[in-house]
C-alpha cells in the first residue's frame, strides 16, 4: 500500500468552511522481532534476536523500502533485541534521526503515549520500537475501531509493524481513539 503525502491525504477542516487543511501525523509502531532464549544467564533486556528475528527484521526493512515507510525520527527501547530489530529495519527507513531510550523498555501504553506526546512537532512522522504488552496496548489505545484494529487486538506478534495516522497539529494533541490504523503487517506474511 502506497502512502500519499501528508498534505494530499489531509482532510478539510469543516468547521473552518472547508478551506483549511489539517495536519496528518503518522506514527509507526514496531514490536521487536523474535528474541533468543538460548542463554538463560542473560538479563531480559540483554537478550539478542534469534535467527528468525534477524530474518523478520530484514523482511520488515524490505517492506518499508517498498511502501515508503520513512519516519523522520525513530525512538527505540534500549533493550538489545529492540536495537537489533532497529538495526535490521533501518536500511529500509531512509535516513531518520534515531534516539535510544531506556524508558521505553517495559513501558506501559500510558508511558508510551506520554512519550509520543513529547515528540518534537518538527517530526511529522515518527516510529517507536518497543515491547509488548506496551506497544500492542498503545496501538489499541490510540486507534479508532476498524478491521485492522481488530486484527491487532487479536495479536501483535513479534516484528509486527503498525502504521497509524492522526489528524492533529501537534503530537501533544494525540488522544486515545484519535488515530486510524492504515496498515498492519507481520513478518511471516511477507516474502
Amino acid at each position: 500500500m502506497e502512502h500519499a503525502s501528508s498534505i494530499a491525504s489531509a482532510p478539510f477542516d469543516r468547521d473552518a468552511g472547508g478551506a483549511t487543511l489539517l495536519a496528518v501525523r503518522r506514527l509507526y509502531l514496531l514490536r521487536h522481532a523474535k528474541s533468543s532464549w538460548d542463554n538463560e544467564a542473560l538479563r531480559d533486556r540483554d537478550r539478542p534476536l534469534a535467527p528468525r528475528g534477524l530474518r523478520a527484521a530484514r523482511r520488515i526493512a524490505k517492506y518499508a523500502g517498498k511502501h515508503d515507510v520513512r519516519p523522520q525520527l525513530v525512538v527505540s527501547s534500549s533493550a538489545v533485541r529492540a536495537r537489533e530489530t532497529l538495526q535490521g529495519v533501518l536500511p529500509g527507513l531512509g535516513k531518520p534521526e534515531v534516539w535510544i531510550e531506556v524508558t521505553l523498555y517495559a513501558a506501559s501504553a500510558e508511558t508510551l503515549l506520554e512519550r509520543v506526546r513529547a515528540l518534537p512537532d518538527e517530526a511529522e512522522t515518527a516510529m517507536l520500537v518497543g515491547h509488548n504488552p506496551g506497544i500492542g496496548d498503545l496501538l489499541l489505545l490510540l486507534s479508532a475501531p476498524g478491521e485492522l484494529r481488530e486484527r491487532a487486538e487479536a495479536k501483535v506478534p513479534t516484528g509486527a509493524l503498525a502504521t497509524l495516522e492522526a489528524n492533529v497539529e501537534r503530537w501533544v494533541d494525540l488522544e486515545p481513539g484519535g488515530a486510524r490504523v492504515v496498515s498492519f503487517v507481520v513478518p511471516r506474511e511477507l516474502k
